[in-house]
């Protein structure tokens, strides 16, 4: 039954899928407006980008020729402003990978010893309260100013992004331990680091899980950004860069493709959420 269920939500989303690419064709049909088309040729003449410019909104055909052409050859390299989409996404995710882990060795242990600790959240809380609501992109001067790198910047502005769910996250679950296998561990006089890794850490895991699945989202969120300030290699130059060039095609080609590495990134943590999923 599961399995019928999963094909029909496969057969529907593929009609959908269709539809949409329907209402797509028909929307950016050529216009035969005489004035339409004057207007078109002008616009390209301006933007010195004749045929790219002219007939506005991209179709479907259009962009899945930018599909093919870049997936055919994806790891290119022919200078610093034309790399292949291999390339862009391998540092973008070298830098979402870098700075989330760093998020992870800072955010774990501080909020599994504030989860263990009320006084010590209490008087963190404040802190903590601050500092989440300030856009990670708001760091960035102060990055750039201080670390004098563009690509290290970024990683800094991942790991601020990244450690503040995490962190919640986790305190949240060991406070929420239950206080009877607390109890059973101190009769039973388990030592506090053997209690918190066999006691403690499996009951708040999957809570930590869901943690680290916000943070991961949010990171690859903030980096698409990130890299359209800072520029130089990622696909959020990349996105950039062809907007630049005008190049409409190819930039749709590369939102479709921080959809897909989102919707993989996110699906990696949904499957580590089941694995870590304790069963009473």
């Amino acid at each position: 039954m599961p399995r019928k269920e999963a094909l029909k939500a496969a057969l529907l989303s593929l009609i959908l899928f269709a539809v949409f690419l329907g209402a797509w064709h028909i929307a950016t049909l050529p216009k035969e407006s005489t004035m339409a088309a004057a207007q078109d040729a002008e616009y390209a003449a301006l933007m010195g980008k004749g045929a790219e410019a002219k007939g506005g909104f991209p179709p479907p055909a259009q962009v899945g020729k930018a599909f093919v052409a870049y997936l055919s050859e994806p790891f290119y390299d022919r200078g610093p402003n034309d790399k292949g989409i291999g390339i862009q996404l391998a540092h973008s995710l070298g830098r979402v990978g870098l700075g989330f882990l760093l998020a992870v060795l800072v955010a774990v242990p501080v909020g599994f010893t504030i989860g263990m600790s009320p006084l010590l959240f209490r008087a963190l809380n404040p802190f903590i309260q601050v500092l989440k609501p300030i856009s990670p992109l708001a760091w960035m001067p102060l990055a750039l100013y201080t670390l004098k790198d563009s690509s290290v910047s970024g990683i800094f502005v991942i790991f601020i992004c990244s450690i503040w769910p995490m962190l919640i996250n986790t305190a949240f679950g060991v406070a929420s331990v239950r206080r009877e296998w607390l109890n059973v561990a101190r009769t039973l006089e388990v030592r506090p680091l053997r209690k918190a890794f066999l006691v403690v850490l499996p009951a708040a895991a999957p809570t930590v899980v869901t943690g680290m699945r916000i943070s991961m989202g949010i990171a690859w969120l903030v980096i698409v950004a990130a890299e359209m300030l800072v520029g130089g290699t990622g696909i959020g130059y990349f996105v950039w860069n062809e907007w630049n060039n005008l190049a409409l095609p190819n930039v749709i080609f590369a939102i479709t493709m921080i959809g897909v590495v989102g919707m993989a990134l996110d699906l990696v943590f949904a499957r580590l959420q089941k694995l870590v999923t304790y069963v009473d």
